[in-house]
Parts: structure tokens; C-alpha cells; sequence
């Protein structure tokens, strides 16, 4: 059974015709403008291909955080490949600024993914000078970089190799590399996933007190509803595939949050409203995956 109209407003979630309306009134500054977005992989044939984005429209504000959330396969990575210029989409337009995005672009979007991107084969420090040379932003880069090492408190290992490190270290070194490009925007997949929850909620507290910080635009997916709730401004649910928007939920909690935050009654009520929001997707997704199973398994040998 739902909540009662007055608790869901109290939560902050919007359905998103109601979300627009909003935004077009407040007229925020637009920093990515993602425009009637379609992404079709194609198979060997027709019958193959996979709708992975279905006519998904979004705008994300400038010093924003908004997380993308939804079930396993619904589109999270593929969309934000789309913005980072890492993919083109079948269909649709990404803009930063007045710009469309048609590939990579360095000065404007930085990435930090799931897995460690560093060089193995240099020191940290050496892979930030190298960050630096493929932006072409070379001038000064090593006090840039010892001063965004330090503000992750891992200015102590620049001289180290990443085999040297562990996870948590690697994954602090991943996102002060993100912010060392000083990119307006930065874009994040899944960046904590593969950390054990107590580095997780530390490094979440780190990237909120950055984000009040340096006022960049971040786009975060996530699985993780308690991860999403703590750093988000806006987290946009999306449908099991293909992916469209199902709600967007608005979290005024201002940045830098503090882990109390988590234990207020607030951050229930959302954690509760994006669970029910995601529930049915989730089956949807698990349903479709179990007739797969079934249609690609040999068939058995009884004789």
C-alpha cells in the first residue's frame, strides 16, 4: 500500500511529469542536458537486439549530485557512458552547455569507474602527471596534485605503486584523480562498490564534503539505496529494461552530510520510498532473467 499523499511529499518524491513542472518554474542552470535518448545494441538479428534505453530525457543541474538507480541491466552505465561521450546512442542528443557531446571531452567531464584505472607500472604521482598530459593540462600539475592527494588524506602515498595499496587506497586515489582534472563535471560508476560498507560510508562522507566543496556536477550510479539517499540531491529511478525514468526523488538535505543524517527519520522515509519504487522493477528484472535461463538451457537428456 502506498504512502498517504502528505508522506510522500514529506519524502521528497515526485513522479516525473510533476518533476518537470517543478524544474520549469525554479528554471535552474542546466549543466547536461540528455535529450530523447534511445540506445538499441544489435544481435546477430532483429530478434537479438536489446533495447537498452527507451526515449529517456533528463537534465542535470549545475553543482548538482544526482544518482541513477534501478535494477541490474536497466541502462545506468550505458546512459552514462552517453553523457561521458564514451558511447553514441541510437537515437537523441547530449549537450553541456550549448555543446553536444559527440566523444570523449577531458576538459569538461572527468570519470571515475568501479575498477581501479591506475597504471600499475607507475607511481601515483606519475599517473596523475599522466591524467594531466591527456588533458592537456600539464602546467603545474604536480602541486595540483599533491593538494587534491592531500584532500583524501592519501598525500603520503604519492610515491607509491598501486599493487602497493590497498582497495579502499586505490578507490580514495581514483576519485582525487577525478577531482585533480578539475573538470566541472564528474561522472561516477559505481566507484565503491567493490569496498567493504565501513570504507564505503567513509568515503561518502569524503565525497560529500568535496562536493561542498569544489561545487562540481556530479552524475553517481549506484545500487546501493543508503548510498544514494546520504549523497544525492535528486535520484532518478529508473525501469528494469529498457530503461526509462520512473520517479525522480528530491532530497534537500544541503552537503557537507554529516553520518548522523542517517539515523533521522528523514533518511528512513526515503530509503523506504525508493525501495517501494524499485520492488516491482526489480521482480520484472529477475522474472525476465529466470525465462532466459529457461530458453537457452540445453534441453535435458533423459534416456
Amino acid at each position: 500500500m502506498g504512502s498517504p499523499p502528505h508522506d510522500r511529499e514529506r519524502a521528497g518524491v515526485v513522479r516525473i511529469d510533476q518533476y518537470r513542472e517543478r524544474a520549469s518554474a525554479a528554471a535552474p542552470a542546466v549543466a547536461i542536458s540528455a535529450q530523447h535518448i534511445t540506445q538499441r545494441f544489435q544481435g546477430r538479428n532483429q530478434q537479438h537486439s536489446v533495447l537498452a534505453l527507451d526515449d529517456l530525457s533528463l537534465e542535470v543541474h549545475q553543482g548538482e549530485f544526482l544518482c541513477l538507480l534501478g535494477p541490474s541491466g536497466c541502462g545506468k552505465s550505458t546512459l552514462l557512458n552517453i553523457i561521458g561521450g564514451m558511447a553514441s546512442p541510437t537515437a537523441g542528443e547530449v549537450r553541456i552547455g550549448e555543446r553536444a557531446i559527440v566523444g570523449p571531452a577531458p576538459r569538461d567531464i572527468a570519470f571515475v569507474f568501479q575498477e581501479s584505472t591506475l597504471l600499475p607500472w607507475y607511481t601515483v604521482l606519475e599517473n596523475f602527471k599522466v591524467a594531466a598530459e591527456f588533458q592537456n593540462n600539464a602546467v603545474g600539475w604536480e602541486e595540483r596534485a599533491r593538494t587534491t592527494l592531500r584532500s583524501v588524506g592519501m598525500e603520503g602515498f604519492a610515491e607509491h605503486y598501486p599493487n602497493q595499496l590497498s582497495t579502499g587506497m586505490r578507490q580514495r586515489i581514483n576519485l582525487a584523480r577525478g577531482l585533480f582534472l578539475d573538470t566541472p563535471i564528474l561522472l561516477m560508476d559505481e566507484p565503491f562498490a567493490a569496498l567493504d560498507e565501513q570504507t564505503r560510508m567513509v568515503l561518502g562522507e569524503d565525497l560529500s564534503v568535496l562536493l561542498a566543496r569544489t561545487g562540481k556536477t556530479i552524475v553517481f550510479v549506484t545500487h546501493s539505496l543508503a548510498e544514494a539517499v546520504f549523497l544525492a540531491d535528486r535520484i532518478v529511478v529508473m525501469t528494469a529494461r529498457p530503461g526509462r525514468i520512473k520517479a525522480i526523488t528530491l532530497n534537500p538535505e544541503p552537503h557537507p552530510r554529516s553520518p548522523d543524517f542517517m539515523m533521522t527519520p528523514r533518511f528512513g522515509e526515503l530509503r523506504n520510498e525508493l525501495f517501494t519504487l524499485l520492488r516491482d522493477e526489480i521482480r520484472h528484472t529477475v522474472a525476465e532473467m529466470r525465462e532466459a535461463r529457461d530458453r537457452y538451457a540445453e534441453p535435458r537428456n533423459d534416456a
